[in-house]
Order: structure tokens, then C-alpha cells, then sequence
């Protein structure tokens, strides 16, 4: 495989949200994410995010998407350093992060005394369960709560675009079907239907 600089990682990590758009391959998914592998080997550098913004993040994706017996949390899918990248290629996206990120320390720091990622689990989540809900949004809660839409959406985005995140929902891309035979009689069966 060719030698691979940070810049060729970072530009092929770009294209992960065209995942999205367009439908790859198992085979065209597995190369694009072992090329993004051959560039792990070093430590991640953030461009956009500070030290302690990065941290931030990796503690915030987890309750996003925690590990499970399926698959790894967001932090091992590279959801934090996909997020460095969409900041620094999308400009206009990084006020509203860094102003997000800032009004979870500061609201933690006006619960708490302390920044989020000192908080214990339970004080945590009494602030995500707080903005975690558009519908049932207290006064003064407006902000974090369109911070957190926007940052469980880009958290969504990276896992399910990644390698593990692909595996996950079991994603064959275009797969042909030479002959429909309906759907598996075990299936049917666990819906109750025949």
C-alpha cells in the first residue's frame, strides 16, 4: 500500500459521510477504512479541538454511542477525530461547537463547581438528560439543547460512516439478489405473522 501522510488520511476520512449519500461495497468500505487505519499509527493531533475541548468530546460521544456487546463506543470508532476534521473542514460549524462545548462546562460548573468531564456519572447525565430532549426543554436550557442536536447528529454521523459503525448495521452495499424468496421463515415466525 502506498505511504499515506496525514493530509491523504484526513481527506479520505471527507468522504465518510458520503456513505451516506452514496452506497459503497463491503469491499469498497473495508479499503477505505483500512487506508484511514494505515494512518493511525501515530498519535492524533487535533487541528481544531484544544486539549481540553478534545477530552470534552471523548467523554460526550461515549453517552452518545457506548460500547456494547456488538460493537466498540464512538471513541473507538474515531468519532472524535472524525469531528476534528468536520470542524476544520466545515468553518461555519466551529463557533456552535466550541460555544457548545463551552456551555457544557459552564453549565456543569453552575450545578457543580466542576467541568464536565471532573463531573461523576450521575451529575453527567442530570445535565444530558436536561438538553437530551428538544420537547421537554426548561428555560434557559435552549442553547445546550441545540448544541447537543447538532453534536448527536455529527457523533451519529462518524460511528455509522466508520468501519465498526458499518459492521454494526451488518451494511452489504449493493448486493444483488439473483432470486426474491421473501422473507426468512425465522423472521416471520419472531413477528408472529406467516
Amino acid at each position: 500500500m502506498a505511504s499515506l501522510d496525514r493530509r491523504t488520511v484526513l481527506r479520505l476520512m471527507a468522504t465518510a459521510p458520503l456513505a451516506a449519500a452514496f452506497t459503497w461495497s463491503h469491499e469498497e468500505a473495508m479499503h477505505a477504512s483500512a487506508l484511514v487505519k494505515a494512518g493511525q499509527g501515530q498519535a492524533f493531533k487535533p487541528v481544531f479541538f484544544t486539549d481540553h475541548e478534545l477530552a470534552t468530546v471523548r467523554v460526550l460521544v461515549d453517552y452518545i454511542i457506548p460500547k456494547d456487546d456488538k460493537s466498540g463506543s464512538a471513541n473507538d470508532a474515531g468519532v472524535p477525530e472524525f469531528m476534528d476534521f468536520m470542524m476544520t473542514d466545515q468553518p461555519n460549524r466551529q463557533n456552535a461547537m466550541r460555544g457548545g462545548l463551552a456551555w457544557v462546562d459552564l453549565e456543569c460548573h453552575r450545578r457543580f463547581d466542576k467541568r464536565f468531564i471532573v463531573c461523576t456519572d450521575a451529575e453527567r447525565r442530570q445535565v444530558l438528560d436536561d438538553i437530551s430532549w428538544p420537547q421537554r426543554v426548561q428555560p434557559g436550557m435552549g442553547p445546550g439543547v441545540t448544541f447537543f442536536n447538532s453534536f448527536r447528529d455529527l457523533t451519529a454521523s462518524g460511528f455509522w460512516t466508520s468501519e465498526m459503525g458499518i459492521n454494526d448495521i451488518q451494511y452489504m452495499g449493493n448486493t444483488f439478489v439473483p432470486k426474491w424468496t421473501g422473507c426468512p421463515p425465522e423472521v416471520l415466525t419472531k413477528l408472529g405473522l406467516e
